[in-house]
């Protein structure tokens, strides 16, 4: 079966950045245009755009945006470079998890800091976020043929969140590799977590496999553990936003307690990630910062019309939990498997 739909979840115009609002899907396919560089930033706080790998790419397009800003109203070179470093700030504030925003930001910085006049630098930025989007497209490619190899002829995949295109700059991670293996004809069917409290995967991971035409079922998170008791998952794939040098991999919550299953039913359990969310600065997830969300996403059944909760409730609202990696069967990237992954084996990997 061939891909239905190529799914990009943002468009550059050359002046401004079109992002689907990932808020209102499946129900509706509506697009936000941002002309300044706070309107990118606001669009990743509110998660009008999520996935790690999309989040850097935004942000790095939310550079180029602010630098075509700053140059009309900046009194000198060094007075641009200063207004230039603050947009990148600014971006940088919007998602603490996510370690490709930092790693797109660290990029777009470089050029900042080499750049000796503001046209040049304008340009450059530019140019560097067009390469970070079609990068990252290629990558996730390369990711789904090696995540593909894993699998057999017939694979029954719980996934978690959303980890495709929409993710993503294209084609996406976790998802990718099981586009990927329906590309190359293997009998694919997916269980899909709804994701609560934020319902990635009933609103974005379903609406994406309903585009290509990929069999799934949607299952509340709270199933996950019964189906895998029957003998009914053959195959776990989940994507990741922050991957520490020893493995240990922070992504959306609820993915620990999928690994603590998978490794009670002998299941595997794979992370499919690019290169550029590892953080070897990092020892162990231990170190990995968890967002807090806000209350309401618990409160509130996706809409504020929907409250679910006594008036009273308090609520613990992180965005992420910690898979250590001795749960991990494998981490796919776009350069290979790493299996098995612990601090030796990934730095062995990334010294090749």
């Amino acid at each position: 079966m061939g891909r239905i739909k190529d799914i990009r979840p943002l468009k550059w115009t050359g002046e401004s950045l079109l992002l689907i609002d990932q808020r209102k899907l499946p129900l509706k396919e509506e697009w936000i245009e941002c002309k300044d560089y706070e309107c990118v930033a606001k669009a990743i706080e509110d998660m009008v755009v999520r996935g790690a790998p999309a989040i850097g790419v935004v942000a790095a397009y939310g550079v180029a945006i602010g630098a075509k800003q700053v140059i009309k109203e900046s009194k000198n070179f060094l007075d641009f470079k200063a207004k230039v470093e603050s947009v990148i700030n600014r971006l940088a504030s919007t998602r603490p998890t996510a370690v490709n925003l930092f790693w797109a930001l660290k990029k777009m910085k470089k050029i900042l800091e080499a750049g000796t006049n503001e046209k040049d630098i304008v340009a450059a930025l530019e140019t560097e976020a067009i390469n970070i989007e079609k990068q990252d497209v290629e990558t996730n490619k390369k990711i789904g043929y090696f995540g593909a190899e894993l699998l057999g002829s017939k694979e029954v995949i719980l996934t978690h969140c959303n980890t495709g295109a929409l993710a993503t700059a294209g084609y996406g991670t976790a998802l990718g590799v099981i586009r990927a293996a329906v590309e190359t004809g293997r009998d694919i069917l997916v269980y899909v977590d709804e994701t609560r409290p934020y319902l990635q995967g009933a609103r974005l991971t379903a609406w994406e496999l309903q585009q290509e035409g990929i069999p799934y079922y949607l299952i509340t998170d709270n199933m996950a553990g019964y189906f895998m008791s029957r003998g009914e998952i053959t195959c776990i794939i989940v994507g990741a936003d922050r991957i520490a040098s020893n493995g240990d991999t922070a992504n959306k919550i609820g993915t620990y307690s999928l690994s603590v299953l998978a490794k009670e039913h002998g299941i595997p359990f794979y992370v499919a990630a690019p290169t550029s969310t590892f953080d070897l600065t990092l020892k162990s997830g231990k170190e990995i910062p968890i967002e807090e969300r806000s209350p309401d996403e618990v409160l509130f059944c996706h809409c504020k019309d929907c409250r679910i909760a006594p008036y009273s409730a308090k609520v613990k609202n992180p965005a992420f939990d910690v898979t250590p990696h001795e749960n991990i069967t494998g981490i796919i990237t776009e350069k290979g498997v790493i299996n098995s992954p612990d601090e030796e084996k990934i730095l062995e990997f990334f010294s090749k």
